[in-house]
């Protein structure tokens, strides 16, 4: 049973709750002003079918989490990502390109695009230099004097745990949003300080009491899944650490900590199939092949 009074805004069907559909549509356009800069307010925008499938069957299609577009024509990919991944960063350009590729127009065409915004929401830490442990990271195309080489492709990373305020010290509106993302589900009642008018719609759309029977098992399903892979990691590298110091007294610490991650990957595959995950699913987390994933499994 839910014991929540509002739902989880990391979880699937929470964020698609909450800012993937049309009747939330205004949640998803101030999230998004907070961000853009003034040039790039969003007025309206509208949602695009999230699946882009290949050009030809050699190609990968993907999937994002929300794809839509400004009525003035921006393009905003958003990805909400929770557990770590190796090569995060190379999969969000990757997605990128399928926006790029669109915008191509039959016949006479001067390449002129309209900006893209890929936003990815992390619950992690990025495997980058984050001097200050900034929330928020806005990458752009720089020449090496480090001057802006093309301003409309834009990369937003916000790193959840980075951000630490309290109540007490959020100072915008951009701060009570990502204290909203980090903390929602565990409020009881409503802040003071959360009182604008935008946020009586959030509270509104995130009151799990007021869901059909359908969404809230469709919400006990995604929270399950997101709990699940949450503990699977955290016992997985638990594991992974302690064995690599074990062998690293033995053989040296360097070898040591590679054996580690390599042994918390193994566990972290294991915990995850006990959490009924797919293999595709697996060793996109772990960043592993799929028959190291299953040769590990069949030990």
């Amino acid at each position: 049973m839910i014991k929540d009074r509002y739902i989880n805004p990391l979880t699937d069907f929470g964020f698609k709750k909450l800012f993937g559909e049309a009747a939330n549509k205004e949640l998803l356009i101030h999230f998004l002003n907070q961000l853009l800069p003034e040039k790039h307010q969003v007025e309206d925008l509208e949602y695009l079918p999230s699946e882009r499938l290949p050009s030809s069957f050699l190609d990968r299609k993907v999937i994002f989490d929300i794809y839509c577009t400004s009525s003035r024509g921006e393009q905003f990919i958003i990805e909400l990502q929770r557990s770590k991944q190796n090569h995060f960063i190379d999969r969000s350009i990757f997605y990128s390109t399928f926006a790029i590729q669109e915008q191509s127009e039959r016949g006479d065409w001067n390449f002129k695009l309209w900006p893209i915004y890929t936003i990815c929401i992390l619950d992690f830490k990025i495997n980058q230099p984050n001097p200050h442990n900034r929330v928020i990271r806005y990458v752009q195309l720089k020449d090496q004097d480090k001057e802006l080489f093309f301003e409309d492709l834009t990369y937003i990373y916000i790193e959840l745990p980075n951000f630490t305020k309290t109540l007490d010290e959020l100072e915008d509106l951009q701060d009570k949003w990502l204290y909203l993302f980090r903390y929602l589900a565990k409020l009881e009642d409503r802040p003071a300080a959360l009182q604008e008018r935008i946020f009586t719609g959030l509270f509104h759309a995130a009151e799990i009491a007021s869901y059909s029977i359908e969404e809230r098992q469709n919400y006990e399903v995604s929270l399950k899944k997101h709990r699940d892979i949450k503990n699977a990691i955290d016992t997985a590298l638990e594991e992974g650490l302690e064995q690599g110091r074990a062998e690293g007294l033995e053989e040296g610490l360097k070898k040591g900590e590679e054996k580690g991650a390599l042994a918390a990957k193994k566990a972290m595959a294991k915990q995850m199939q006990a959490a009924n995950l797919a293999l595709e699913q697996i060793a996109q987390i772990t960043g592993c092949s799929l028959e190291q994933i299953k040769n590990w499994l069949e030990d």
